[in-house]
Order: structure tokens, then C-alpha cells, then sequence
């Protein structure tokens, strides 16, 4: 066994397809919001420890997102051509504040976005702001007759300062451009906006070519989640929820239809945009959600993929089933050894959720030093277990590299400053990449299951995607709509391009996310977003097919009402 073990930490880079499919529009701000805030600082993070090696997985639909708000923001300053993102318009001055109520109404619910203790609070100006805005409440509804009483200038100064708060604490501690702005406090003129905008746009085309640049450096590695974030096991068979949802209702739908065909277009695509802006094909593939099965491990051998991931809710249903000894399942040592399934080449790695979910959830509230020296007790302990073992260990911690932060002081700095520089000098534990471990002669000494129970990160099951009244319903009218792709394809009526055009639409609607956030246990604001987002790209789909869109997709799906835990962006593991 080696002297130290490895630790390999996989930051997860994730946002669906926000474009509305009928007007070019972003209807959500996160892509942009989540660049300059989080993609900036998890990479200024590595820049200033380059003896951490981590993993950071790209979603491919964000990698062309990101790459359009660049161009779009650059657009706007060279030429004052207008972006198609309402939001930026506003803050920009592309768009003019708007004298009607209901329209302020809506940016004064835009800059509430935001977890107030960590990213408005701390900010005296845009508290006070917000407060001034909060007056114009009347119980839970804004008065429109109050709002009007307030002027253009004062909406300027509340998305400036909604944009200061969402800037990376990278940005804001090294761009002398937003330190005079938040010095300023009020008062922003177009000057000041522009000013802005310059910044955000510097940082939005500044990530992928930084990510880029640590990869050929050999400091990390990257890899990507198939094109549109589709649930690959699902797609490829409905009853793969059986092996944890066994009493599960599924859709009415028997399978989707031709969902292999469309996994590798999922996987076949991804690739193509991944090499597009790394110039390079990737040697992973984090399945989205983590979510895994035979067929879909079946799937990454045919792309000649060296790994993929999972959660630990996986892990111990398939090593049940694969009656994997008391001696290995003890402390959880299997969990932290590669892992076979013959007759796939693939090799697995499954995430400690324990571990991750101590980021995700729980050292938010810790002082930051206090709670990096906790998570390295742990792995120091895990390493403790297997001192006198002759085994290659691993330990394997996957967590969304983005959504976690915002509820953290400073967007996390001190917490991630303090984790990299602890872990990067270790004398124990060794920073390491997945390919790394795979590629290492120890890599051998693995674990083999001959049985994998279908699930994925979440609960080890796909109940976030499947198996409940709204989200079935969802596959329903996106079977529906997959028939209806299937017989114009075949027909051949529809021009080469235009059905190209078709298949990447088909592709969006295939996302994970639009299935994530139908139920009862998310927020109803959130779930009515993402219902109708799902429902306008469905309507696209069928507009260039040239079909006239089912009635029933102007009716919403799920309603929502739930209080989840971070807003419902992610799920602890219980």
C-alpha cells in the first residue's frame, strides 16, 4: 500500500438549458450569476494552490451557455447590441427601468435571489435597499400603488448592488474596478453599470480557457456529464428504477422510446462540445446524478471511458448484492477501493456521502479553519483504518461546486482556502484525480461486483426523477413528444438542418433538471419556473417538427410548495 491515501475531490459544474426555445430569452439569471460568482472562485481557489489536485466536471449544455453569455456581454460593450437576458438588459441599461409597477414589482422579487445572511445582509447599502423595498409589501404582496413612488434611480442602484453581492470573493477582493463601486453605494450612473458589466463580462469569458489552462498544466483533471444532463438509465429503461423503487408507480409510458439511440447522441454530443472548448476528449464521465446502471456502464465502455461515479447508496445495495465479504463492508472499507463490474472496462468510484455532504450541508456554519481541520480528522481517520492493510485506498467526496457556497461567509473562501492548503501538504493524504488512481499499478488491487443495483447519488434511488405523480406525468407528455419526433424522422418530410434542429430541441427536454424540481417538496416560485420553462421547450420541439403542440402543455404540471433544504438545489443523503 502506498504511504498516503488518496483523496480525490470532484467539484460537479451544472446548470440546465435556461434559453426559453420560443423567444431566445434567458428566463433564469443562473448561469451568469453562478460564473461570476462560483466557476470564478472554485478556479482562483486552485490557481493559488497548485499542488491541489482535484476533478471538475462540466455539464455540456453549461459550456455553451456560458461561452453565449460571453459573446452576448461582449456584444452589449462593443456595440450596444441588447442581450437576451432581461436581467443583464436592466442592469446594463440596455433596457430602461420600466414605469410600470408590475414590472418593478418583478425586479425588486429578482434582487431578493439571493440567501440574505450570507450575500445581502453583509452588504449595509443593499440591505438598506431591500428594506426601503420591503415596504412596499402589504402582507406577502407587493403594493403596486407604493411602488410607484419610487424612482428609476433606486431600481438602478438595487440591481447593481444584486450584481456587486453575486461577484466572487476573488473578484471583489482583487478587481479595483468593484471596489470603487461598492464604495460609491448609490447613485450608479450608465457609466458606473458599464463599468460593471466590463467586470462581469472579463470574468464570464475568463473561465473556460482558466479551467483549460490548469488541465494542460497537469494540475487537474476535467470531465463532463453527457450533453443535456439526460438520467442515462432511465432513458435506456424505465424498470432500472425497480431496483430501489420496487413499489414505485412508473409513467404510462412502457420506456422511452429508442432511449439508447439517444443516450449515445447524449454522449456523442457532449463529447464534441467538451473537445470544442478543452481541446481534448475526456477520460471521465460523471453520469448524471451520478446515476448508473449495467447498460449505462454497458454505454461509457462503447466511448472507451476510463471512469464514471456514484453515491454511496449504490455502493452498498450492489455489494449486498454481490455478497461483498462482512470483512470489506467493515468501516466501509470497499467504499474507498476502485471498483470493477465485469464485463465492463469502466471503473467505478463511489463518493463517502457522509463526507461530501459535511460540505454541502453542514460546515456553513463552522468557523472555517475549524471546519477544514474536522474534514481532514475524518479522512485522517478513514486513512488510520487501513494502515495495516495491504489495500490501495481511495477516498472519494463529489458535491455540486456550486450551489453549496452561497450559504457559507464569503462565498466559502476561508473554509476552501483553508481545505486546499491543509490537504495540498499533507503528510498523510495525497490530492489525486481519478485517472490518476486508475492509471496507477495499484489500481488492480480492486473491488468486483458482479451485481450493480441501478440508483444514483441521491438516496441511491431515481425517486427524484421518477416514481411520483407530476414527474411521471412529465415523462408522459416528453414519451408523447418523442413519438412525435420518431415518425417525422422517419417520414423524412423535414429538411436535413431543420431536423438537426430537432434533435438538439429534443435534447433539452431530455434534461434531468425539469424532472428535479416537479413535487410537492420544492419551492412552488421554483417549480412553476422550471414547469413552464419545460412545457415552452416541449412546445418548441413540436413547432420545428412542424406539429401543432398538444393543448394540455398549457396547463401546469406540479405546484410545488415545499420548504427543501438549500432551496431545493441540492439533496443531503439521510
Amino acid at each position: 500500500m502506498s504511504s498516503k491515501t488518496r483523496v480525490v475531490l470532484c467539484w460537479h459544474m451544472h446548470q440546465p438549458h435556461y434559453r426559453d426555445a420560443l423567444d431566445g430569452d434567458y428566463r433564469l439569471p443562473w448561469v451568469y450569476l453562478h460564473a461570476i460568482k462560483d466557476y470564478a472562485d472554485m478556479v482562483a481557489h486552485l490557481e493559488a494552490f497548485p499542488k491541489a489536485r482535484v476533478v471538475v466536471n462540466f455539464a455540456p449544455v453549461l459550456l455553451e451557455q456560458l461561452d453565449d453569455y460571453g459573446r452576448q456581454m461582449r456584444g452589449w460593450i462593443r456595440e450596444e447590441i441588447p442581450m437576451q437576458d432581461p436581467l443583464l438588459n436592466l442592469v446594463s441599461g440596455a433596457t430602461s427601468i420600466p414605469p410600470e409597477p408590475e414590472l418593478r414589482a418583478d425586479i425588486i422579487t429578482a434582487c431578493q435571489r439571493a440567501y440574505a445572511p450570507t450575500m445581502i445582509d453583509r452588504y449595509a447599502p443593499f440591505r438598506e435597499l431591500l428594506d426601503i423595498a420591503r415596504q412596499q409589501y402589504i402582507g406577502d404582496e407587493l403594493d403596486t400603488m407604493r411602488i410607484s413612488y419610487l424612482n428609476s434611480q433606486f431600481f438602478a442602484d438595487l440591481l447593481v448592488w444584486y450584481h456587486l453581492a453575486w461577484l466572487g470573493k476573488s473578484v471583489q477582493n482583487n478587481d479595483a474596478r468593484v471596489a470603487q463601486l461598492m464604495a460609491r453605494k448609490n447613485n450608479f450612473t450608465r457609466i458606473d453599470r458599464m463599468l460593471l458589466m466590463e467586470v462581469m463580462a472579463e470574468v464570464v469569458e475568463s473561465i473556460l480557457p482558466r479551467y483549460q489552462a490548469l488541465m494542460e498544466a497537469g494540475q487537474i483533471e476535467l470531465s463532463m456529464t453527457p450533453y443535456g444532463h439526460p438520467i442515462v438509465p432511465l432513458l435506456i429503461n424505465f424498470d432500472s428504477m425497480k431496483d430501489a423503487q420496487p413499489e414505485a408507480p412508473k409513467p404510462r409510458s412502457n420506456g422511452y422510446p429508442g432511449g439508447l439511440d439517444r443516450s449515445r447522441w447524449h454522449m456523442a454530443r457532449g463529447i464534441e462540445v467538451f473537445q470544442e472548448y478543452f481541446g481534448a476528449v475526456p477520460n471521465g464521465v460523471w453520469l448524471s446524478e451520478g446515476a448508473i446502471s449495467s447498460a449505462a456502464l454497458a454505454l461509457l465502455d462503447e466511448y472507451d471511458i476510463a471512469w464514471t461515479a456514484s453515491g454511496e447508496g449504490v455502493w452498498r445495495a450492489s455489494c449486498e448484492a454481490s455478497n461483498v465479504s462482512a470483512a470489506e463492508m467493515e468501516h466501509k472499507k470497499a467504499l474507498y477501493r476502485v471498483t470493477e463490474h465485469p464485463p465492463s472496462r469502466c471503473r467505478l468510484f463511489f463518493r463517502d456521502d457522509g463526507l461530501s455532504d459535511l460540505i454541502g450541508f453542514r460546515y456553513k456554519d463552522w468557523r472555517a479553519k475549524d471546519a477544514a481541520a474536522d474534514f481532514c480528522h475524518h479522512l485522517e481517520t478513514i486513512h488510520g483504518f487501513f494502515a495495516d492493510d495491504d489495500k490501495d485506498r481511495v477516498i472519494t467526496v463529489i458535491l455540486d461546486g456550486e450551489n453549496a457556497w452561497e450559504y457559507y461567509p464569503d462565498n466559502a473562501h476561508q473554509f476552501l482556502q483553508a481545505l486546499y492548503g491543509r490537504l495540498s501538504e499533507h503528510p498523510i493524504l495525497s490530492m489525486a484525480t481519478f485517472s490518476e488512481v486508475c492509471e496507477s499499478p495499484t489500481a488492480k488491487n480492486s473491488v468486483s461486483l458482479p451485481v450493480l443495483k441501478a440508483g444514483s447519488w441521491v438516496y441511491g434511488s431515481f425517486s427524484t426523477w421518477i416514481g411520483e405523480r407530476d414527474k411521471n406525468a412529465a415523462w408522459d407528455l416528453l414519451v408523447e413528444a418523442k413519438q412525435c419526433y420518431d415518425r417525422v424522422a422517419l417520414s423524412g418530410v423535414l429538411p436535413e438542418d431543420k431536423l438537426a434542429r430537432a434533435t438538439a430541441q429534443l435534447a433539452v427536454c431530455e434534461g434531468s433538471d425539469w424532472f428535479w424540481w416537479f413535487g410537492d417538496q420544492n419551492p412552488s416560485d421554483s417549480v412553476r419556473d422550471f414547469d413552464q420553462l419545460f412545457r415552452r421547450h416541449l412546445v418548441r420541439l413540436y413547432q420545428l417538427l412542424e406539429k401543432i403542440p398538444p393543448q394540455k402543455l398549457k396547463n401546469p404540471l406540479s405546484h410545488g410548495g415545499g420548504a427543501a433544504e438549500n432551496a431545493g438545489t441540492m439533496r443531503r443523503n439521510l
